[in-house]
């Protein structure tokens, strides 16, 4: 897909749409309301009526703490606390999506019920083409899109949390520029930028839900991986937690399943955490594949500064392991009968 069409681009909003519940036919309401579509639009629907038709809606009973039922939503729908600051989390959602309060709404809704983002927006959005393309036989590309912060900027913009029928990164990775430069970074988030787009006419107040871009030179991915190339893979990320918020973050966990990789994982911590702290001398001794568990001993008899030693290291250690994404738990041993091992070092995954 190009990025601009030469004949300009335009932007149209879609007015007359109802209140959304449960059940409901979106793609019917949005042909109804505009039986204008063309092949080659954009048909832009916000999230939010996608979640209420889907029925992704956590109920608020009367007289219950509304503000209580949003942030325990918010701990449900994450798989990841990235940094937590008061009442205010940003989380990883189980869709990918690194977001403020897990992308979860108790705005534009009535006050009997909060909205979560749709459980698989790209699963919706090839549900909506398909649908309006049997409605009104035409070939359209869908974005759903919700609102979201960003990082370093104030502000929040609308961006692509679904998307059906057109490719949503446009990499220029590899070609060369009017001066001779070969790009080498540059993937442009284009469906992000057409959620943007859309809500310049949608808004945030006005009750239009769903806007059309049209101009735009299409092209349909083969395969159709919607909007998963935009999320940013952990071994991608450089800041997979909040620098203020990391150390909060690591609560010991009571039960771990355990995962390939603990032993190399524990090496590159500790060398990480030595790199940052005076060389303090620390063995290892592995108990075996996979079982999660790091043998940790002392080379010199155990003191009150090599134990402030093995403290510091150890907590420097396990901080840099949650930042890797791995969860630990820390059990202490002594030294019994002259042993040098000084404790043990759980990790893995938390049980779903």
């Amino acid at each position: 897909m190009s990025e601009q069409a030469t004949t300009g681009l335009s932007i149209h909003p879609v007015p007359g749409l109802p209140e959304f519940a449960p059940g409901d036919d979106v793609a019917g309401a949005i042909a109804g309301a505009a039986p204008w579509l063309a092949d080659g639009d954009v048909v832009v629907v916000t999230s939010k009526i996608v979640s209420k038709a889907e029925g992704r809606l956590v109920p608020v009973p009367p007289g219950a703490d509304r503000e209580q039922l949003r942030l325990q939503a918010v701990e449900d729908e994450a798989v990841r606390v990235v940094a937590r600051r008061g009442p205010l989390a940003i989380v990883q959602t189980q869709q990918g999506w690194v977001v403020a309060a897990a992308g979860i709404d108790a705005s534009n809704v009535g006050q009997d019920a909060l909205v979560l983002l749709p459980e698989d927006g790209d699963a919706s959005a090839r549900r909506l083409r398909d649908r309006l393309g049997e409605l009104l036989g035409v070939d359209v590309a869908v974005v759903v899109s919700d609102t979201f912060g960003r990082t370093w900027r104030e502000g929040l913009t609308d961006v692509a949390v679904g998307s059906a029928g057109i490719r949503a990164l446009t990499d220029f990775r590899g070609t060369v520029d009017a001066h001779g430069n070969r790009l080498e970074t540059t993937r442009v988030a284009v469906v992000d930028e057409i959620a943007s787009a859309a809500d310049l006419v949608k808004g945030k107040l006005a009750g239009v839900p769903v806007a059309v871009v049209r101009g735009l030179r299409v092209q349909q991915p083969d395969p159709d991986d919607g909007t998963r190339p935009l999320v940013r893979l952990p071994q991608d990320d450089l800041f997979p937690y909040g620098a203020r918020d990391l150390v909060g973050s690591r609560v010991p966990a009571d039960e771990l399943v355990p995962r390939p990789g603990e032993l190399a994982a524990v090496a590159d911590a500790f060398r990480v955490a030595s790199g940052a702290l005076p060389e303090f001398p620390v063995v290892f001794r592995y108990g075996g594949e996979g079982d999660g568990v790091v043998d940790v001993h002392l080379t010199d008899a155990l003191s009150t500064t090599t134990a402030l030693n093995l403290g510091a290291l150890l907590g420097a250690a396990v901080v840099q392991l949650h930042a890797d994404g791995w969860t630990t738990r820390w059990e202490p041993v002594g030294t019994p009968g002259g042993s040098s091992l000084v404790g043990r070092l759980w990790l893995g995954t938390t049980p779903t």
